[in-house]
């Protein structure tokens, strides 16, 4: 429709009309890259865009819900102190820019994930308990 939603209907013949039957997004958080790098979505806040530990608004726009341009790290990277902040039921995000490994496990995936400059977050893709995505960049 005009506003960039998916709807799916079904002709009732008995009663000569059009019924939906499926749509998308179900709600403000589904709707794709809402809330921009470094950032995730909860319904239940206000607004619904929250950076991640450790990120800040790009934007002050965020105070007026807008979440164009996600966040931007607090502090720059120090390899020797980070680490990985877990993140679960989350969306992953795109997979542009990813290596896959369906041949190892979590720790793997973590060490390797370490040893690479460019990698900002792993995954676990759990298919049989092995499976590993790494974003990088």
């Amino acid at each position: 429709n005009h506003e960039g939603e998916f709807a799916r209907f079904t002709w009732i013949p008995t009663s000569s009309q059009w019924s939906l039957s499926w749509s998308s997004p179900k709600d403000q958080c589904d709707v794709y890259d809402l809330c921009g790098p470094y950032s995730y979505c909860d319904i239940n806040t206000s607004p619904n865009c929250n950076c991640i530990q450790g990120f800040v608004p790009k934007y002050p726009e965020w105070k007026l819900i807008d979440g164009a341009g996600g966040c931007v790290r607090r502090i720059p990277l120090d390899r020797r102190k980070d680490r990985f902040l877990p993140l679960k039921q989350t969306k992953l995000p795109d997979t542009k820019t990813v290596i896959v490994d369906r041949k190892i496990g979590r720790k793997d995936c973590k060490k390797r994930c370490l040893k690479n400059c460019n990698c900002t977050a792993y995954a676990n893709t759990d298919i049989g308990g092995r499976g590993c995505v790494m974003w990088i960049g």
